[in-house]
């Protein structure tokens, strides 16, 4: 049997005979990590590092195998992971358990099993016309009874959730450059913002249909967040620039131009600490609203895309272009676990309500739901074209999302436009 490793193939007269320590102990950014487990030959060569320690050499070199695969391989002479190490070493819960990719030997678990039977019956996506021109970005009200969709046609539309439909309740004018992310107010689900190319934010009234500010800005903007006390709204632009603005008065209160990528960003559930991913694959926090540098985490061997925070404040997870994506425990700041099944780089990721399921997307023409405490797949939703952007509802197991669709019907290179929803049921 001939299994490949670490680029190479692994001879018939090999066995992996024990386990030894991992050599890298620290990265660059100063993360201290534990002493992680190396399987080893009988010829004394590394096999690969167990655990996700994303900037490790073992990681990169391993990565075009099966994850999760070294903790089970079947190669004469190899004992049970239970006999070589104990589970505690593997990241193991228990034999067959999930390993630290994920995966899981022992079956899906009860919450996988109960969500597959749901979405059989609720495996049904609907398209609904949003624009006329590609959806950059959708995001569900803090309710959950309005979906929003900004949009390269300048415009952000904003959908009422009717039983199993959305309809559309309003569409939204007055950028002057395409609108390339949106979110809602935390806790008010009648406000919304925008940030567009235009160098300018806008935050819209759902009550009024119009916009009460227009706030300034020196850039091309290309990302947004607003805070979880929904005081402060934080703008990133091309020029790596993040500003803060209040968002009562709608005047900066902070700037902070950076000297690498900025990517998307994010404060963590508690307020206290902001997070931007970049393009060296680093993960840098901020305290807030000191905004003092606080670590710089070696997430990924490439590009670091996107991020979220689980709603029970326990995780975060980033996507790479190196096509995986990563889960982190905020707490301790350490990646508990890897999902690897997309091929392309992960442009959008979003966390269910219960904080359960992550789905995540790229130019693969599917949107992948995992488990988040296993990694197991739960759920492929099929898509014809790349995904750009995912959002959980805020309490049902609906995901609305964008894609790079034509508009076959009459013109090939037009761009549908639409939004869609799946997890609708399928007799609907």
């Amino acid at each position: 049997m001939r299994i490949f490793l670490r680029r190479r193939f692994l001879a018939p007269s090999e066995a992996v005979v024990g386990l030894d320590e991992c050599a890298c102990a620290s990265s660059p950014g100063g993360t201290s990590f534990a002493s992680l487990s190396l399987w080893r030959l009988s010829g004394g060569s590394a096999l690969a590092c167990l655990r996700p320690c994303l900037h490790c050499d073992a990681w990169v070199a391993v990565g075009f195998c099966s994850p999760g695969r070294a903790a089970r391989l079947s190669v004469p002479g190899m004992a049970s992971a239970s006999a070589l190490a104990g589970s505690s070493a593997l990241g193991l819960g228990a034999v067959g358990g999930p390993g630290p990719w994920g995966s899981s030997t022992g079956g899906p678990s009860r919450y996988v099993a109960g969500m597959q039977e749901l979405f059989r019956s609720h495996s049904k996506t609907r398209e609904f016309p949003a624009h006329s021109a590609k959806v950059h970005s959708v995001a569900w009200s803090c309710d959950g009874r309005r979906l929003a969709s900004g949009s390269f046609d300048k415009t952000a539309s904003v959908f009422l959730l009717e039983k199993d439909r959305l309809v559309k309740e309003n569409n939204y004018r007055g950028h002057g450059d395409s609108v390339d992310q949106l979110c809602w107010h935390p806790s008010n689900p009648d406000l919304f913002v925008t940030a567009s190319g235009d160098k300018t934010i806008r935050i819209w009234d759902v009550r009024t249909t119009k916009c009460i500010a227009t706030v300034n800005t020196k850039g091309e903007n290309i990302n947004i967040c607003w805070s979880p006390d929904g005081q402060t709204i934080a703008v990133g632009n091309k020029d790596d620039v993040v500003t803060f603005i209040d968002a009562k008065t709608h005047r900066s209160k902070a700037e902070e131009q950076f000297k690498f990528e900025v990517n998307e960003i994010s404060w963590n559930n508690d307020n206290n600490m902001f997070f931007l991913t970049n393009g060296n694959g680093c993960i840098n926090i901020l305290s807030y609203p000191e905004l003092k540098p606080v670590q710089s985490i070696n997430a990924h061997p490439s590009n670091c895309i996107c991020i979220k925070f689980d709603p029970t404040g326990k995780y975060f997870a980033t996507g790479s272009a190196d096509a995986l994506v990563s889960l982190w425990d905020v707490d301790e700041l350490v990646c508990v676990r890897c999902f690897s099944r997309l091929d392309w780089p992960v442009r959008t990721l979003s966390f269910s309500h219960d904080g359960k399921m992550l789905a995540s997307a790229s130019e693969d023409h599917f949107i992948d739901i995992a488990e988040v405490e296993t990694g197991d797949k739960l759920w492929e939703v099929q898509c014809e074209s790349p995904t750009f952007t995912v959002a959980w509802h805020p309490k049902r197991p609906l995901l609305a999302f964008a894609c790079d669709d034509k508009d076959g019907k009459y013109d090939s290179s037009r761009e549908a436009g639409t939004v869609k929803l799946f997890g609708l049921p399928n007799d609907s």
